[in-house]
């Protein structure tokens, strides 16, 4: 009996003493010279699960959907102006009858059966929403097309500074670098580059994960990610 109870003690001291078990997923961490500095784990969960194509297709469908704007109308002939009096009489005339100046088939008349203005905004749930942008960001780890970046510190706003950082990086393609918060020297820095877009945190989603190449991560953007998907 005291034996036993000696193992389940020295058992129970072990598990204490124990380090928490690693996810596996180590990714390297770049400086602005394209030099490994460091790693950092990223959570299995978040990066590591398996994609839900449907549900990803889905996410990026409801995307585009919300971005139209449905503002384009035309003007049917009780909207256009003028064609208030019969232009001439019905009958004895010889021309054919006609009750308004705006009648569709007439120069400068309405038009028939034209677009309208119209909501093509679509509602997604936040769940969905959610696990859509865990599949983009495990597709985009799994393809190895993931990129950590120590810090993003420009010495001055000029383009020539991020196109430097991004052959030192070696990436080739479309780019989309996200950061955890968007300075105005990055933001005039990065605008002129054709190939690279520079986004927040905040506005990551599906559609941009995968609209491009390369997802360049800053590695305080990578911890504020994981915060806000353990938090939603």
């Amino acid at each position: 009996m005291e034996k036993e109870i000696k193992k389940a003690v020295k058992k129970s001291t072990k598990a204490a003493v124990e380090k928490p078990k690693k996810t596996g997923l180590i990714i390297d961490i770049l400086d602005s010279t394209g030099k490994v500095s460091g790693t950092l784990e990223l959570e299995k969960e978040i990066f590591g699960v398996k994609p839900n194509k449907i549900l990803i297709a889905q996410a990026v469908r409801i995307y585009l959907a919300n971005q139209r704007l449905g503002n384009a109308q035309t003007k049917t002939r009780a909207q256009v102006r003028g064609g208030g009096r019969k232009p001439w009489r019905q009958k004895g005339t010889g021309r054919a009858r006609i009750g308004s100046i705006r009648a569709p088939h007439w120069r400068g008349g309405g038009v028939t059966h034209g677009p309208q203005m119209r909501d093509y905004s679509l509602d997604f749930p936040k769940k969905m929403k959610k696990a859509a942008l865990i599949s983009a960001l495990s597709s985009k780890y799994s393809e190895k097309n993931i990129v950590v970046l120590n810090k993003l510190d420009f010495k001055e706003a000029k383009t020539k500074e991020a196109a430097s950082l991004i052959k030192n990086l070696a990436l080739r393609g479309k780019t989309t670098l996200v950061t955890d918060k968007i300075e105005s020297k990055e933001s005039r820095a990065v605008k002129n580059l054709e190939s690279t877009k520079l986004i927040s945190v905040v506005d990551l989603n599906t559609y941009e994960v995968l609209n491009n190449k390369k997802l360049l991560l800053t590695k305080d953007a990578v911890v504020k990610i994981q915060e806000r998907l353990a938090k939603e």
